[in-house]
């Protein structure tokens, strides 16, 4: 008996002491300490910090830390602990390229990053019982990026659970090599990065619960690389369950199909650049720092590998494989910032795979060699994916179409649409760290209050509503999508001609055929 007491006593003053350097760290942007609360999930007790509109909880792990032998294998359980864990900041990214100014990289990530970095974070509305779940995966390019950047306030306070997430990147998140493969043991390889994900959204089945989450009430969204992701899930078997709605933001639709074989010579030939000879067995590879990984500029994302992954997620849609569950895909009419500032040639046609049909459905733009690569790469990779998709999924439960056009006014009238990642701000009615408010408009809140209701009503019923205007779910036959822009609104045969003319050239070289 004594000895019990001993460690009760033990370990309240522990958990005292944890609380009591929690809350003189804690603070709101005005200095004052936060409230501490608690919870207890599988793994063991956490405790977070209390803000104006949620509790939130950070830095949680999800799966063990993919280092060492775990390093190219699919993630493992967290270990236990009993004394509260501390979870009010941010942890590590995962590795990624960070500029060496400190500044914010391609993907919104600075400071810390740590191959230990499979973590996630709770925003919950306070004394939430019961409330919708989304999981929000960043994007980033599959090599940048990571979960802490996104502040899940706002949508707390309309009474939603968000849980935003890490996952590996890069040449440790989707990576192939014959080494890694033998060592897989027949197990599936190559996409750890989506097996993090699915990692996470079982964390979610198991303990959103204790954070006053409806594990039955899941939406998984994620723009750019987060919403490639989105369509791999729906495409993977492993994942179907684990949520029952999806949005995608930017996250194209057409994939071309590759093997684990290619994936393999591809990994050991950007190894054999960096020294590492093709015949290096699986601790060579585990050996290699991570910074020469890091290095390693690739292709990533999620890919067939014949075990996670047996279709692309094209051919899961196409071939009406894919999770059907109530969803949402959109894009901006600014895609193409993702080419840069430097002016497009004709030499860029080539790389478009642009062909004399596809030219002669854009009229408006003929004689100007950039403004029509633009418009090409924005339908090509972004507007026509989407809206096959919607097309794709419509003969089942619900989608929903959109086009995001509108341009914050801080950055009028220098530009004219609305860049890739431009509606992330809206949505999560969250202007970032890079935002003063000083600069966010009337126009701007009201955008975002708008979008905002959106995501958070499909959140909530599996159907969008914004504002006074009805948004249709998609119908190939009558083509309407909403356009969030200047003037809002339900438009029919939205860039038809054009899109028509992409998806005609595109869909050949998709293998959608079983």
């Amino acid at each position: 008996m004594r000895r019990r007491v001993s460690i009760l006593c033990g370990a309240m003053a522990l958990a005292a002491a944890l609380a009591a350097g929690v809350s003189a760290r804690a603070q709101d942007p005005g200095g004052a300490r936060l409230p501490l609360v608690s919870a207890r999930i599988d793994s063991g007790p956490i405790v977070g910090v209390v803000h104006e509109t949620a509790n939130v909880f950070r830095d949680i792990p999800f799966a063990a830390p993919p280092v060492g032998l775990l390093r190219w294998a699919p993630p493992q359980p967290v270990a236990p602990w009993t004394a509260p864990r501390e979870t009010a900041y941010p942890g590590p990214s995962c590795p990624q390229p960070m500029n060496a100014n400190g500044a914010p990289n391609s993907g919104g990530a600075n400071g810390a990053q740590s191959e230990d970095c499979l973590q996630l974070n709770v925003f919950a509305p306070k004394a939430a019982k019961g409330a919708p779940v989304m999981v929000w995966i960043h994007g980033g390019g599959h090599q940048t990026g990571a979960g802490s950047i996104y502040d899940g306030q706002a949508f707390a306070r309309d009474g939603v659970v968000v849980v935003t997430i890490n996952y590996r990147l890069g040449a440790l998140g989707y990576f192939a090599h014959p080494a890694i493969t033998k060592a897989a043991g027949g197990q599936p390889t190559g996409n750890f990065g989506l097996m993090d994900q699915i990692a996470a959204l079982k964390w979610v089945q198991r303990n959103i619960a204790a954070f006053g989450g409806d594990p039955k009430n899941v939406t998984v969204f994620g723009e750019s690389a987060g919403g490639m992701s989105t369509l791999a899930l729906l495409a993977t078997p492993s994942a179907k369950g684990l949520y029952q709605k999806a949005i995608v933001e930017s996250g194209a639709g057409w994939f071309k199909p590759t093997t684990l074989a290619a994936k393999e010579q591809e990994g050991a030939a950007a190894l054999a650049a960096i020294g590492v000879p093709e015949t290096a067995a699986i601790d060579d590879l585990r050996a290699i720092p991570v910074e020469k990984l890091v290095a390693i500029d690739a292709e990533y994302g999620p890919f067939t590998d014949g075990k996670l992954m047996t279709e692309t997620p094209s051919q899961a849609l196409a071939r009406g494989h894919a999770a059907d569950v109530p969803l949402i895909i959109g894009s901006n009419s600014g895609e193409d910032s993702l080419l840069g500032p430097a002016k497009a040639t004709s030499a860029s046609f080539a790389r478009l795979g642009v062909t004399d049909a596809m030219k002669a459905a854009y009229p408006a733009d003929a004689g100007d060699d950039d403004r029509l690569a633009r418009a090409m790469f924005t339908d090509r990779f972004m507007g026509g994916p989407a809206r096959w998709v919607a097309a794709q999924a419509s003969g089942g439960q619900p989608a929903w179409l959109y086009h995001f056009s509108y341009v914050g006014g801080r950055f009028r009238p220098a530009m004219t649409r609305a860049t890739h990642a431009a509606e992330i701000q809206y949505v999560w009615e969250y202007w970032g760290r890079r935002t003063p408010m000083s600069v966010v408009t009337d126009e701007d809140k009201a955008m975002a209050a708008l979008m905002h209701a959106c995501w958070v009503s499909f959140a909530k019923t599996g159907t969008p509503v914004c504002g006074s205007t009805a948004w249709p779910a998609y119908d190939p036959r009558t083509d309407r999508l909403m356009e969030f822009g200047a003037s809002s609104g339900v438009r029919t045969n939205f860039r038809k001609v054009q899109l028509d003319a992409q998806q005609t050239a595109a869909l050949p070289s998709l293998k959608l055929a079983k």
